[in-house]
């Protein structure tokens, strides 16, 4: 039919289960400096300066602990993500 809309896609909750879980095992694997940081700023969204006051350090500690705690994130995170992609051309 034209203009008829496709029905919404059903969350896929083994997908958002499966990212969880490998987030969690890529937080657990930073340094316990960097992996507060990473849960203050990004998923308890405080600012650089919340931060700082929370961990009891400066601002520039905590811009260097993110920049490095992402960048080793990312590392980590690598060979699930090509995993991911040959698994997706695959299908």
């Amino acid at each position: 039919m034209i203009g008829a809309s496709q029905p919404p896609a059903e969350p896929d909750v083994a997908a958002a289960a499966d990212l969880r879980e490998a987030l969690m095992r890529i937080l657990r694997m930073l340094p316990p400096r960097q992996r507060a940081v990473i849960v203050l700023r990004y998923w308890e969204q405080l600012s650089q300066a919340e931060t700082a006051a929370t961990l009891g350090c400066s601002e520039g500690a905590v811009k260097s602990s993110a920049s490095r705690g992402l960048q080793r994130m990312r590392d980590l995170a690598s060979p699930w993500l090509a995993a991911e992609i040959e698994q997706e051309k695959a299908t």
